[in-house]
């Protein structure tokens, strides 16, 4: 009896010892696990922060020459894909790369800002005048409007669709005036300011004549540098018509008659029969997984915050 009490004893130790041996096992396996993947989190935050996660092109070293392509999709504006930095840092990459041997700038753009489209009209000739060997030429996917079309007259040439739409020359200024709603609802606006026009345009107090005409005369002012820069980018090639800077829009095939194109014309078309050269490279620079992140977080803020009224526009 008693060497049978000792046995039970040591089977019941025995299996506490290797119960305790299997826990540790697995706790020093989820210990290894976690210190990986801090590791690897830590590796991924410093690879994002020297860019090697960037998905921009860097095509120094592919061999061959190529036809650059830069994208310039969606609204030119501060923090979008179009916005002046993107678009101006895969030009000078595709413009410095030795085996680029033409660019070509893709847009599909409605418009919008109009100091962001000057800055890359501004660069476009910049680059081109310092690789004076390298052509650029514009090619129109569904949209290329307003501040598409400014940034796209800087351009040696404009190939569109049949049914592309381009033009839509014009400077607009939009807002809300919610003073018939406010007196039907019963809300008083008090609004105080030091300086007369500080609530310029404000959409909660009724419209101001005297404010109304600066505007005017501030979109006239605008519209007519929009202008001069269609005319010195296109220049004889402009069919003298009352519409082209009117504001309207036109298609692809109407704009070809009328000067605001030159040719009918897709990336692949242009980089194999007018560059020559038949492969294209995608300068392009594209945002890496930090940049969303950090871009997603701050719309998350924005979508809280109180809506402002709309900004000068190439619409």
């Amino acid at each position: 009896m008693a060497e049978s009490g000792n046995n039970w004893e040591r089977d019941t130790l025995e299996k506490l010892l290797l119960a305790t041996i299997k826990e540790q096992r697995k706790a020093r396996g989820w210990n290894i696990l976690f210190r990986f993947m801090t590791f690897g989190m830590m590796f991924l935050v410093f690879a994002a922060a020297m860019g090697w996660l960037s998905g921009s092109k860097d095509a120094e070293g592919l061999g061959g020459s190529h036809t650059a392509v830069v994208e310039m999709f969606g609204e030119i504006a501060p923090g979008s894909r179009a916005s002046a930095d993107v678009v101006m840092e895969g030009l000078r990459n595709a413009f410095k790369d030795k085996n680029t041997k033409g660019v070509i700038l893709r847009i599909n753009s409605p418009g919008g800002s109009p100091v962001q489209a000057g800055q890359i009209f501004d660069e476009i000739r910049r680059l081109r005048a310092r690789h004076p060997a390298i052509p650029i030429y514009t090619v129109v996917d569904d949209i290329c409007a307003s501040g598409g079309y400014y940034a796209a007259a800087a351009t040696d040439k404009i190939y569109v669709d049949k049914a592309s739409l381009i033009g839509s020359i014009g400077v607009l200024m939009n807002g809300f005036g919610f003073t018939g709603a406010m007196e039907k609802l019963g809300v008083e606006r008090r609004l105080l300011t030091a300086g007369k026009n500080k609530g310029f345009l404000d959409p909660f107090s009724p419209m101001n004549a005297e404010q109304q005409t600066f505007a005017k005369e501030m979109l006239t002012q605008i519209h007519q540098q929009f202008i001069d820069v269609v005319r010195q980018g296109r220049g004889k090639r402009l069919k003298d018509d009352e519409n082209t800077f009117s504001g309207l829009i036109w298609n692809g095939e109407q704009g070809i008659k009328m000067g605001l194109a030159d040719g009918f014309g897709s990336v692949d078309s242009v980089a194999r029969d007018v560059i020559k050269v038949e492969k294209t490279v995608d300068f392009t620079p594209k945002e890496n997984w930090a940049d969303r992140f950090a871009k997603n977080i701050g719309t998350s803020v924005a979508d809280h915050l109180p809506l402002s009224q709309s900004g000068l526009q190439l619409r």
